[in-house]
């Protein structure tokens, strides 16, 4: 996706009044203030009672459910017929911040803010989007990101990283 395909589908979300956090390369490059590399798809949190909304309104815009093996009712992807693709990450927090349904995040994760194309949006927090990179198989773009966020923001570059700079 590029930047104005994602600044144009983030602002007619939130026209809805939909609560988008974006999460992934977006996010990385939201912190970053400008496109490090190229997407091929816009990761956004969202609260799950949204989700019903979310769908009627790009239903209408001729989005359709993209079946994965990993998808189910709080991670799906929703993609047109331009080759535009939403991964759509949804969860439930209670009053103290806490997640108790859906994605795994917290309060504490959708408080980050950066722009996109000179759009500001809602982010994953710095700090947030460096450890949700682990855990799984790191790749370059994987070690692009993480390096670019600790330099940005002062962090130190995660262990499971240093094999790329060995």
């Amino acid at each position: 996706m590029v930047a104005e395909d994602v600044v144009e589908l983030i602002r007619f979300l939130q026209e809805h009044r939909l609560e988008v956090c974006v999460d992934g390369g977006w996010a990385v490059d939201a912190l970053l203030g400008h496109q490090t590399r190229a997407h091929q798809d816009l990761d956004i949190a969202i609260p799950h009672k949204q989700v019903p909304k979310l769908r009627e309104l790009l239903a209408a815009k001729g989005y359709y459910e993209r079946s994965r093996d990993d998808t189910w009712e709080c991670n799906f992807v929703l993609a047109d017929g331009y080759g535009r693709e939403l991964d759509v990450h949804s969860y439930e927090l209670n009053d103290a911040g806490d997640n108790v349904y859906g994605v795994n995040y917290r309060r504490e994760h959708l408080c980050g803010e950066g722009t996109i194309n000179g759009y500001a949006v809602g982010c994953i927090s710095p700090k947030w989007l460096i450890k949700f990179h682990s855990g799984y198989e790191l790749d370059e773009n994987d070690y692009l990101d993480v390096r670019a966020l600790c330099e940005r923001f002062g962090f130190a570059l995660p262990d499971e990283y240093r094999k790329f700079v060995e």
